[in-house]
């Protein structure tokens, strides 16, 4: 006799929604480095920037948790909108709590608006749709006035904390190597750099140009199987292969004089010169470029558009601004060579197709029937050549 009523299920069924692993970290960009295809992030990231939305998607995350408002409604920030057109879901303003409640590692689970971790809830938010980013977007476009007042602040106040650097040049190190009236490329560590640098490389093979990596922009050199002539930035952020290729190292430090990676630079053996600037790293290869007068510096990695500026909500973008201002018509983005320049097509293609019609033809006038007019034609040359001949 069978106990129907005592018998269970093998397998239980799975329990409903996205099931990932939490990797849980402040900062999107922090997460994207260390993120996996399917994890769900969790972060504590005010105002989500377009810049790191994309690093989340190129990593393929699962979906994202986000304890403060992706949207907090002072600009129209781009990174909600890049993640949900992604098919990525966001789960918004779960609070601070969660960052504490979770572990790095965990198995977790999102169904619907709420973050489950098994059949336990861990919080509960807003989950984003297409919808409800352009009401926020639109919202947030009210505040874009004050935002854009206080980078103009934050602007002034850096030209003038940086006034003889971004006015006259001066403060910047000298170089061994030649920059003056030379084609400089200066490769930043910017998200989608090695895509242009390849598809640069072409236009760089006729030209003798001064190649500048910035932090992972000289690894990104080195991958295209190009040397960089010199590094500049935090060498803690270069690899060992760009310590040793024998460039010459800038080290940026502080305004306060602090340059955190000045001693990895020295343990590898080399003789770093160090240009201290309050701008990022990226700003002091170009200004230091700039200071010894190039013909043309062409800049890959990184396209500072006024949304970007006002997107990112980094502190070194005014003196990103003023940076370009400072080159002027010296800088050319490398998106605007990569469009001009277009490379000489090939023309033995052209003269492989004319040998093989021609050989074609050739085999036809030799094959054809003594009876066709291709076969008679064939004869009547054959005949007037043998009269010049015995003639």
């Amino acid at each position: 006799m069978r106990l129907a009523t005592l018998r269970r299920p093998r397998h239980e069924p799975p329990l409903p929604g996205l099931h990932g692993t939490a990797r849980v970290q402040r900062r999107a960009d922090a997460a994207a480095r260390r993120a996996r295809p399917g994890d769900v992030v969790v972060l504590e990231h005010l105002d989500l920037d377009g810049t790191s939305a994309r690093l989340l998607v190129d990593a393929r995350v699962g979906a994202v948790v986000n304890a403060a408002p992706s949207i907090s409604g002072r600009y129209p920030n781009l990174g909600p909108q890049v993640l949900v057109a992604a098919g990525i879901p966001v789960l918004d303003r779960v609070g601070a709590e969660v960052m504490a409640r979770l572990d790095d590692g965990e198995k977790v689970r999102l169904d619907g608006d709420t973050l489950y971790r098994g059949e336990e809830i861990v919080c509960r938010g807003q989950l984003l749709t297409g919808a409800s980013v352009a009401d926020a977007m639109e919202a947030a476009r009210a505040g874009l006035g004050s935002q854009l007042a206080a980078f103009a602040h934050a602007t002034t106040e850096h030209l003038r904390r940086e006034r003889d650097l971004l006015l006259d040049g001066s403060g910047a190190p000298a170089v061994r190597t030649p920059l003056e009236q030379r084609l400089v490329v200066v490769v930043a560590s910017a998200r989608g750099a090695d895509r242009e640098l390849a598809d640069l490389r072409p236009w760089l093979r006729d030209r003798r140009a001064v190649l500048v990596g910035v932090d992972e922009g000289a690894d990104a050199l080195l991958a295209a199987s190009l040397r960089p002539h010199i590094v500049v930035g935090d060498p803690r952020r270069m690899s060992e292969d760009v310590l040793d290729c024998g460039a010459e190292m800038v080290v940026r430090a502080d305004l306060d004089g602090s340059a955190p990676g000045l001693h990895r630079a020295e343990q590898a053996g080399l003789e770093p010169v160090v240009f201290t600037t309050g701008g990022s790293d990226e700003d002091a290869a170009l200004l230091l470029v700039e200071a010894h007068e190039p013909a043309l510096v062409v800049g890959v990695g990184w396209h500072p558009t006024l949304a970007a500026l006002v997107d990112s909500q980094r502190p070194d973008m005014p003196s990103a601004f003023l940076t370009r201002l400072r080159l002027g018509d010296r800088y050319v983005d490398a998106s605007a060579v990569i469009t001009l320049h277009r490379r000489p097509a090939r023309t033995w293609p052209l003269w492989l197709l004319c040998v093989l019609l021609l050989g074609a033809l050739a085999a036809v006038v030799v094959v054809a029937p003594a009876s066709t007019p291709v076969g008679d034609w064939r004869q009547q040359v054959v005949d007037r050549v043998d009269e010049v001949i015995n003639r």
